[in-house]
């Protein structure tokens, strides 16, 4: 069922997308402005708990394509449910296209949203074993959080559990088994799915072995393609099924790419990962804020690195102020001819066509 689901969201994104009126083709899919080609790729913070004018300007003037929504931001389920109301209102009245909001709710210790599903972490659904768990529970998560009005579920995990792995030692992966992982971990997406809530699979191509958070820390994964091999087969099995959205790891994978981490690597999101294993789906990085501070850059250089590299999403987690800079800064790198426009429409026309399937 999982897989016929998803094989028939491709069928409706690519329909809805040749039937659009005339005028909205036009604004969104034939001739995007620069503005659009580059604030679609952008997925940010918002700060507080409702919008500031600033924020919705920028949604109405299509200067962002998502948020991404944390603690901080949720307080009750009638707040959230005004939130994400507002926040898809402002897309609307900008004739903009359908607005993306996303949170991690991958159950066990990350899950932003505290009262709603999942209700098992993804150890307890290994030990369990059973997809039509995992299924059930990514049916559950996906019908709470399509109420509630969000889009995407920043899960599941699909990294493979190592006893030195930061990721395994958090209690966020399913197990040490690359095929039980693999089954759990596409029957999660499945069940999310099938409630009109989009899953990205991360964190490709696998942190496995990253004893730190990426998040704080310039991680290099030195191991050889072939120990790497089995971090692949939960993106295998679920690009086989059309997930829609992959999540880039921020570490670095010399035996694929010794200079880029995966997130603003062409090698990995572009020859490894469309090339070699077929994905068509949207890939987006993760947070770019706590990585860029770690390895002593700017976020808007790790912006321009992963649009450049065809990445085609940008999550970025700093103020709102940073993410203004970013999308001024990547305008900026159009205009001097250091970013391509031909590798933005790319991605435009993906995230056009993982909107046009997005529930409304």
């Amino acid at each position: 069922m999982g897989a016929l689901m998803r094989g028939l969201r491709v069928v409706l994104a690519t329909a809805m997308l040749v039937a659009v009126a005339p005028s909205a083709q036009v604004a969104n899919a034939g001739q995007p402005t620069l503005a659009q080609l580059i604030g679609q790729k952008l997925v940010v913070r918002m700060e507080g708990t409702t919008p500031s004018a600033d924020l919705l300007g920028r949604i109405r003037r299509g200067e962002i394509g998502g948020v991404v929504l944390f603690g901080s931001n949720i307080t009750t389920r009638a707040a959230l449910i005004s939130l994400t109301a507002e926040l898809h209102a402002a897309a609307r009245a900008g004739g903009q296209p359908r607005f993306l909001i996303a949170v991690d709710q991958e159950g066990g210790p990350v899950k932003r949203i505290p009262w709603a599903p999942p209700t098992l972490s993804a150890p307890a659904m290994g030990r369990i074993g059973s997809a039509s768990v995992a299924r059930t529970q990514g049916a559950d998560t996906g019908a709470a959080l399509h109420a509630l009005g969000i889009d995407i579920d920043l899960a599941p995990v699909a990294d493979i559990a190592t006893a030195t792995g930061f990721m395994y030692r958090d209690g966020r992966t399913w197990s040490i088994s690359a095929v039980k992982t693999a089954l759990l971990a596409d029957a999660f997406a499945s069940g999310l799915e099938s409630t009109g809530v989009m899953p990205s699979m991360k964190h490709f191509p696998g942190l496995a072995f990253a004893t730190r958070n990426t998040d704080a820390y310039a991680v290099t994964i030195g191991m050889s393609r072939l120990r790497l091999a089995p971090g692949l087969k939960p993106y295998r099995t679920a690009i086989g099924h059309h997930i829609p959205m992959i999540m880039l790891s921020n570490a670095t994978y010399p035996a694929y790419d010794s200079v880029n981490a995966a997130s603003w690597s062409h090698a990995i999101s572009t020859s490894l990962l469309r090339g070699s294993l077929g994905f068509r789906g949207v890939t987006i990085t993760d947070s770019l804020t706590g990585t860029a501070k770690a390895r002593g850059v700017r976020t808007s250089t790790l912006a321009f690195r992963a649009a450049r590299a065809g990445t085609d999403m940008i999550l970025l987690t700093d103020s709102e102020a940073s993410t203004r800079a970013v999308f001024a800064s990547l305008l900026t790198r159009v205009a001097n001819g250091s970013l391509s426009r031909a590798t933005l429409q790319a991605s435009y026309v993906r995230i056009m066509a993982m909107k046009a399937g997005a529930s409304g």
